[in-house]
């Protein structure tokens, strides 16, 4: 009998643990669908599911206005950031949900410590915050582009464990996505957007830039979820050259970790028991 798989087969090996020395992101099948119904339609219909639950999770967290919960998405370009928030979101409602994007830093940014401007976009009390792309950007790419040497990359790790541990430690659940494609499936993408005019404004020459250093992203990847996931804020590897799958799997870990908080409305007001208004 097959296994059958569970969330926590996608879940990067904690950083204090000795299972992160095996772990590989290039052995992950991005094409892989653990997690599908077996169609597109029912995706979709399990998606529309888990997007009710989550509307209401999300409406008694904004409610209480005590606890925090931060999704952070990364990937490399075309991976499905901006379609895995319109996907697993369609059903909820904005408010109390904030989505970040986060871009090249700023010169007033620069000037600063790396986490500087991400620390003041992290969610605030009864607010779901959605990072597309963040402060792993910070290491990522500076590595890749040789603008970072082992030692800076060792530090940072750090100083990015130690920050979700400030967040953890002060009410924030987090939970970190890689959304996993393959190259070929990257290729398909990109070439998708030249041949639409209608998304070109989609397409940047810099994403055939980056392709060109692959390799060197994946690398860089594997080494930072190995050093960054932990046991208050893990990673998880999503398979995503399916796109319902990917939505699927992204909404299934949310859900699960909404549900973990035991979320309640705020207890009834005793003074409005009773209340007629005239």
């Amino acid at each position: 009998m097959s296994k059958v798989p569970s969330l926590d087969d996608y879940r990067v090996p904690y950083f204090s643990s000795k299972k992160s020395e095996t772990f590989s992101l290039s052995a992950l099948d991005a094409a892989a669908r653990p997690f599908s119904t077996g169609t597109k339609e029912g995706d979709r219909n399990r998606l529309a599911e888990i997007g009710n639950k989550l509307d209401l999770l999300q409406e008694r967290l904004h409610a209480q206005r005590h606890q925090r919960v931060l999704l952070v998405l990364q990937g490399m370009d075309t991976s499905g950031k901006d379609g895995t928030i319109r996907g697993v979101f369609h059903e909820v409602d904005p408010l109390g949900l904030r989505i970040v994007p986060f871009r090249a830093p700023t010169p007033i940014e620069t000037a600063r410590d790396f986490l500087w401007r991400v620390h003041l976009q992290v969610p605030g009390a009864g607010e779901l915050a959605i990072f597309n792309r963040s402060h792993y950007e910070d290491v990522l790419v500076p590595r890749v582009l040789g603008q970072l040497n082992a030692a800076e990359c060792e530090r940072r790790y750090r100083q990015i464990r130690d920050f979700e541990a400030l967040l953890a430690e002060n009410g924030t659940s987090i939970i970190k996505c890689m959304l996993h494609i393959s190259k070929d499936e990257q290729r398909s993408r990109i070439q998708a957007r030249i041949d639409d005019p209608t998304k070109h404004w989609k397409f940047d020459v810099s994403d055939l830039e980056a392709r060109k250093h692959w390799d060197a992203y994946q690398a860089s990847y594997h080494d930072a979820l190995v050093a960054t996931s932990t046991e208050y804020a893990p990673w998880y590897v999503i398979p995503a050259n399916s796109k319902s799958h990917r939505n699927l799997m992204v909404a299934e870990l949310l859900l699960r970790l909404m549900e973990s908080l035991k979320l309640e409305y705020p207890p009834a007001k005793a003074e409005l028991k009773g209340l007629k208004i005239e």
